[in-house]
């Protein structure tokens, strides 16, 4: 079941196909301002991100690609895959000199009950320091 418009225009966006009994993931356009720092280096900063609330698992921000510093990481090898979103890609970054791997992921071709995300990157906030309106999200 979807209730998104064209675009989203705002609309919480439930992602329920193929889910497991009692699995939900929820896509929610944010108005919050996020930041995303390395070292003390600005890796991301928007008005536009994406917030996913995923059954089990704290919220987390997916930042379109375009507010990225894409200049600072190098994508990687590696890839996981999730039933619920699909494949994801994951991204290093040097910062003064230190390697930093696996720090951030994106599902580049997610499956199509989670297409919003497509474009989108999410940082681990126990890896990098991710605010939200200011505040620091948990990890």
């Amino acid at each position: 079941m979807r209730t998104d418009r064209e675009g989203n225009g705002g609309v919480r966006t439930p992602v329920e196909p193929g889910m497991t009994a009692g699995h939900t993931v929820t896509v929610t356009p944010s108005d919050a301002h996020v930041e995303v720092r390395l070292s003390g280096e600005l890796l991301a900063t928007t008005d536009s991100a994406l917030r996913l609330e995923e059954t089990g698992l704290p919220a987390r921000y997916y930042i379109p690609k375009s507010d990225v510093r894409m200049d600072l990481l190098e994508a990687t090898s590696f890839h996981t895959t999730c039933p619920f979103k699909g494949e994801a890609s994951y991204w290093t970054a040097e910062v003064g000199g230190v390697r930093h791997d696996g720090i951030v992921w994106a599902y580049e071709e997610p499956i199509p009950a989670a297409a919003d995300i497509a474009g989108h990157l999410s940082f681990y906030p126990d890896r990098t320091e991710v605010t939200v309106d200011g505040e620091t999200l948990a990890s």
